[in-house]
């Protein structure tokens, strides 16, 4: 589902980068949504993970596990 957002720039910026979007085939929208997933993809992982740990948090193996345990493959 996509949301509507206000963004607020500089005019000349902003027809800057309508004049780019259009040489490159692009709109300012698919730019945006672009950059708004690099910007949050740099702690997807770790945000993933996190998310990950906490729905796991209540599983235990039960024992400790030796090092060469651990290590077998």
């Amino acid at each position: 589902m996509l949301k509507n957002i206000t963004l607020s720039a500089e005019s000349d910026l902003i027809l800057k980068a309508r004049q780019k979007a259009v040489k490159e085939k692009r709109s300012l929208n698919s730019l945006f949504r672009n950059w708004l997933d690099q910007y949050v993809g740099k702690d997807r992982h770790k945000l993933d993970f996190d998310v990950l740990m906490d729905r796991l948090k209540h599983v235990s193996a039960g024992r400790k596990f030796t090092r060469e345990e651990m290590n077998e493959r």
